[in-house]
């Protein structure tokens, strides 16, 4: 069993665990992500990115956001309580090494799993420019964390109310318009976010990086439910990846697969919440 040492809510969706697991915390790498199944006797498993970890205190960061049955399920469960499985490492872990100017631009809850990237790139020796997105400020996510550890910290949000109004692509093409430009970009977020991100570099032939850990299911590469398109040849995300060449990703074909499964998500977070609030009537009566 691994127990929850510490939980957080870092916006209305957005919860962040600390989770005891020291053989993970001593072996992970950047980039790489886990297997969680919440009971032992059933359940599904669901991959989370590995959003830190500290291999002296033997533990992993885990952030998630409530969008399905599980991890809705996830949400709340609060510190003490033990999670029956956490797998991992698994996936390939994000390639570091010394290439000068890095920037690192996350969307959403995506600045979650950028986190230790930005940490093993800036310990890499590079200068390292992080670039934050959200609709809104209530959204934005790990702001103090990559500050502590980022030459230059820009944040965009849709509606203004925090840093610049703007998307994420606007101060990317502005970097790599300059002498010299970025050396590296990884880009972590939403598809549509990741797709206008290796489109902005793709002019000046910058080296793009993106994460499709969101289209991941199971996890082990045998639902096939992570199939995508890179470089015309058919990849698996969980086995595969989860990073690959963002000028090579077939976006619109991802974003198209991924649709498949919506209505069956909504459904069962709908069914969920239902019985959440049933037992919650219930408990109310009996007291």
């Amino acid at each position: 069993m691994y127990t929850i040492l510490e939980k957080q809510q870092l916006s209305q969706d957005v919860f962040y665990f600390r989770v005891s697991a020291p053989d993970i915390a001593k072996s992970r790498k950047a980039g790489q992500f886990v297997l969680v199944q919440l009971d032992a006797d059933f359940g599904e498993r669901v991959p989370l990115t590995i959003a830190d970890a500290n291999a002296d205190e033997g533990w992993i960061a885990l952030v998630v956001q409530a969008v399905g049955a599980t991890t809705l399920k996830l949400s709340r469960r609060a510190v003490g309580d033990k999670l029956a499985v956490v797998l991992g490492p698994l996936g390939n872990p994000t390639h570091i090494s010394h290439v000068g100017t890095v920037v690192c631009v996350g969307g959403g809850i995506g600045v979650a799993p950028l986190y230790p990237i930005a940490q093993a790139y800036k310990a890499a020796g590079n200068k390292l420019i992080v670039i934050m997105g959200a609709r809104t400020k209530e959204l934005i996510i790990f702001e103090d964390k990559m500050r502590a550890i980022a030459d230059e910290v820009i944040i965009m949000t849709d509606d203004g109310s925090a840093g610049t109004k703007g998307l994420v692509t606007e101060p990317l093409k502005a970097l790599c318009e300059q002498t010299p430009p970025p050396d590296e970009v990884v880009a972590i977020g939403p598809p549509v976010m990741m797709k206008f991100c290796a489109e902005t570099t793709r002019p000046f032939g910058i080296h793009t990086v993106v994460s499709l850990n969101t289209i991941m299911i199971d996890g082990t590469g045998m639902c096939g439910g992570c199939r995508v398109t890179v470089g015309g040849e058919t990849k698996f995300v969980c086995v595969d990846g989860p990073e690959f060449d963002g000028h090579q990703v077939d976006f619109s074909n991802m974003m198209l697969r991924m649709k498949a499964f919506k209505e069956r998500e909504q459904k069962d977070l709908h069914k969920c919440r239902m019985r959440a609030q049933a037992a919650a009537l219930q408990a109310g009566r009996e007291n």
